[in-house]
């Protein structure tokens, strides 16, 4: 699991891809195994709040630099 403090030191592109990343895991978790009987659901879990990480820190980024133009 990402920490935040690792989330806010990565620039706007790698956080971008950060994201991208994760959502592509969640995508694959979630129709890749259709029908399997065990899952690690904690997974979907993880990569859900690992998404919702880095959007809230691009737009924390995108209202503090638009406040300060």
């Amino acid at each position: 699991m990402t920490d935040m403090k690792d989330i806010a030191k990565k620039n706007d592109k790698d956080l971008v891809e950060f994201v991208k990343e994760k959502r592509e895991e969640l995508r694959h978790f979630r129709f890749g195994v259709a029908g399997a009987g065990t899952r690690d659901v904690k997974k979907a879990r993880t990569a859900k709040k690992e998404i919702a990480r880095g959007l809230t820190e691009l737009n924390t980024r995108m209202r503090t630099n638009k406040d300060a133009k």
